[in-house]
């Protein structure tokens, strides 16, 4: 028996087995039960949501001899007649190869017949989009007045294209992406049908790569288990599988280029291309990993809006703190045009390694973007002085203030603030280690302002980094942590800086007495 592809063997054949189109689904099953059925329908919507596999279901439907709730019963013979492809009721055109007026004239005068079987002839017309102008307006009068025993179903990727006097005559619905969700649920059901153990994160990749389409990750299912058999599908294999890599190397290739070191950067792309790896996927995983970290950066994205794994949402909220949007804007740019020319061109390699080192080094461009990650890289890499000087490691300290900028205020503070300060600042960098990495992650770049009545006050440096230590409970672990190392009961509070705070210089007001300075003490 000939091989048959997974998505058309898995393709549902009841309504109830359709995943992620609840609405459309519900809509056609009343309209079948209630028996008002129309006579034209338009199925929008990207490919691999359903559309085909809809009007089939619903065209054994309106035919079936023992309906079941608005459901084939599968078992008759009309059912097991569409469902073989040899029934005359039902007839799908492929409207790419079809488009002509001449082939719309054969179906004015079929139409004319009744049907030899069964009550409605169906029409399944895909990517009707293509039809032309005057081969649709050659089947105006028949779709706006058909016999009462013919159905219309259009089904197209880009609506936009079908002539306005088409869609005033028929009822247009629009089938969503599928969620990960509901395509791993799917997946799921097929790997055990197959016989074939998945792990979780290699069905959760497979979603993710399919972009809301059902047909793509069925396929892409598919594809692993001609490469591995029965064996088990582990995430790694599924990776080796597509041609694709794992996003530890996406996150190395990021901050590669942050850090300014062009050479590691292309030692990566060498370490993918001798992998086996396809230089184009990688690219548009490059692409697809740089959105999530912005959508992570400018909407506090939680993990599971991002689709992806604990450990990679920790990680990308680290590499927040590295960057600016309108830098990760600029690679954005640069790699999506990178993949548009790597797509006709005879070595991919070379193209790749041009942009590589043009997003390294942001000098070499003139452009505004260009002059912003300029700035970045030059900033990261004063904050990074004061940890290569250091003989050990201590509390997070501002850079010096810009040209221009006002200075830094000194306050004074009483000895037993002055001492519970200089215990935190002496002993910070392992108070951090003693904490789980999700709740350090936000106290990189704050600062502690001691306050009256044994308070520390953790300023942070923005929003996101106030609302990470908030969903991840770090003030109250620091407080315990404190307490059990040192023995001291403080209380942390925490708040966002202003737009032009300054990290403050804490001094002892004793010290600063003796030398007569003038200055600000805290109350």
């Amino acid at each position: 028996m000939a091989y048959i592809a997974l998505y058309r063997k898995w393709r549902p054949s009841r309504f109830d087995e359709v995943r992620g189109q609840d609405a459309v689904v519900a809509t056609l099953k009343n309209q079948i039960i209630g028996d008002r059925i129309g006579h034209a329908y338009l199925f929008c919507g990207s490919r691999g949501t359903g559309k085909t596999s809809v009007a089939k279901i619903f065209a054994r439907a309106v035919n079936c001899e023992n309906l079941q709730d608005g459901e084939p019963c599968g078992c008759c013979a009309m059912c097991r007649a569409i469902e073989a492809g040899s029934s005359t009721n039902v007839i799908e055109i492929d409207a790419a190869s079809n488009n002509g007026v001449d082939n719309i004239r054969e179906i004015r005068e079929e139409v004319q017949y009744r049907p030899a079987e069964g009550k409605y002839r169906v029409y399944i017309i895909d990517e009707a989009h293509a039809i032309t102008a005057a081969a649709f307006n050659a089947l105006l009068k028949t779709l706006e007045e058909p016999p009462s025993y013919v159905i219309f179903i259009l089904a197209t990727t880009e609506p936009h294209k079908i002539l306005p006097t088409v869609l005033s005559r028929c009822q247009r619905y629009d089938f969503r992406r599928i969620t990960a969700e509901d395509i791993i649920a799917r997946l799921r059901e097929l790997s055990a049908g197959e016989g074939v153990e998945a792990e979780e994160t290699a069905l959760s990749y497979l979603a993710r790569k399919a972009d809301g389409g059902m047909r793509d990750a069925i396929s892409l299912f598919d594809q692993c288990v001609s490469t591995y058999g029965k064996e088990k599908l582990t995430y790694e294999k599924a990776l080796s599988a597509l041609g694709t890599v794992d996003s530890d190397i996406l996150s190395d290739l990021l901050r590669a280029l942050l850090m300014d070191e062009p050479s590691r950067a292309l030692s990566l792309v060498e370490e993918v291309r001798n992998a086996g790896g396809d230089l184009g996927q990688f690219v548009q995983d490059f692409i697809w990993y740089l959105r999530n970290l912005l959508l992570l950066m400018s909407a506090d994205a939680s993990k599971d809006l991002l689709e992806m794994s604990e450990n990679d949402w920790l990680r990308m909220a680290e590499e927040a703190r590295m960057t600016e949007p309108e830098e990760l804007m600029r690679y954005i740019r640069l790699f999506s045009s990178l993949y548009n020319d790597m797509r006709n061109a005879a070595d991919k390699r070379v193209l790749l390694e041009v942009a590589v080192i043009r997003a390294s080094r942001p000098a070499m461009d003139a452009d505004l973007s260009a002059l912003t990650s300029r700035m970045a890289a030059l900033e990261r890499k004063v904050a990074a002085l004061p940890a290569q000087m250091a003989q050990t490691p201590a509390a997070p300290v501002s850079p010096p203030a810009p040209a221009g900028k006002k200075a830094a205020p000194e306050v004074a503070l009483a000895p037993a603030q002055w001492e519970d300060l200089k215990l935190l600042e002496e002993n910070w960098a392992g108070i951090l280690r003693g904490l789980p990495h999700q709740a350090s992650i936000p106290l990189k770049d704050a600062w502690i302002a001691p306050r009256e009545g044994g308070v520390m006050e953790l300023v942070f440096k923005d929003s996101f980094s106030r609302n990470m230590a908030e969903k991840f409970g770090t003030l109250d672990q620091l407080q315990k942590a404190v307490a059990a190392k040192y023995g001291k009961s403080f209380r942390f509070d925490g708040r966002t800086a202003g737009t032009k705070e300054i990290q403050p210089t804490f001094v002892s007001d004793s010290e600063l007495e003796a030398i007569r300075m003038p200055i600000d003490t805290e109350e």
